[in-house]
């Protein structure tokens, strides 16, 4: 693997430093960052492979209560207010979060494999295959099954919305469900025939099964939708996977009923 990229490191301390000093974090926050650096340091040394798998274990704990929003620390400012975009959808409110994207900056610096580059051609086509096949099979399975309709929008919150939902959701997703879960088991299943197809339907059954709060039918739409980003990863790496995962997110916010309908 590639050497820990410094630079980077320095400038999300940095970012979270700033975060602190005006009244965004608290010093609380600080045992979050101490134990994901634990992780990582155990994941990046190679003398003891059970320090790596300890690693590995400790960080899939911070991860789940990052995700939940279990520590301490955090203060996830509100940037888009409770409200309607479209008369007959769901109320939605958008939070700033601050501890969710920790997740996806640990995968970048201490499992730089994750990231599976490819020529940009291929990458290209991957992002096309995996879109058309995941908006087919996830917005058009929601249109079936009565939870959207077609409503056409761009409202002043918008471009707010847009960079959130890149840098702070669909990259840090990917970056856990396609570079962490299923690159780690191609890894893993290398030396099975049908390994990749394998490991793309167990990282898309698990994305699935953490959208299983909002209802099965957000549980099955996402394992859906996790098929045609699996795809993207795949023959096209990371990059291709978020701007599959971002694309649809993008056509589902400005074309049709989000997030659901009332």
């Amino acid at each position: 693997m590639p050497a820990l990229p410094w630079p980077y490191l320095a400038l999300l301390s940095i970012g979270y430093g700033l975060a602190l000093a005006y009244g965004h974090l608290a010093w609380t926050a600080v045992i979050s960052i101490a134990l994901l650096l634990f992780a990582g340091y155990a994941v990046r040394q190679r003398q003891t492979p059970v320090g790596q798998f300890l690693g590995h274990c400790l960080f899939a704990v911070l991860a789940v209560a990052l995700a939940l929003h279990w520590m301490p620390g955090f203060f996830n400012g509100r940037a888009i207010a409770t409200q309607r975009f479209t008369e007959d959808a769901v109320r939605f409110a958008m939070y700033l979060n601050q501890d969710k994207p920790l997740i996806g900056f640990w995968l970048l610096l201490f499992c730089p494999w994750i990231v599976g580059r490819r020529p940009f051609r291929l990458s290209a086509y991957a992002t096309a295959l995996g879109l058309c096949l995941s908006t087919v099979m996830a917005l058009g399975g929601a249109l079936l099954l009565g939870m959207i309709h077609w409503a056409p929008k761009w409202p002043d919150q918008a471009w707010l919305w847009l960079l959130n939902n890149l840098l702070l959701v669909t990259l840090v997703e990917e970056a856990l469900f396609r570079g962490y879960i299923q690159g780690g088991l191609s890894r893993r299943f290398k030396h099975l025939r049908h390994g990749d197809n394998l490991a793309l339907l167990m990282a898309s059954l698990v994305f699935g099964l953490v959208h299983a709060g909002a209802g099965w039918e957000w549980m099955l739409l996402s394992g859906l939708a996790g098929i045609g980003y699996g795809l993207a990863y795949r023959f096209g790496g990371l990059g291709a996977a978020i701007a599959t995962h971002f694309g649809l997110n993008l056509l589902h916010f400005a074309l049709f009923t989000y997030p659901m309908l009332a």
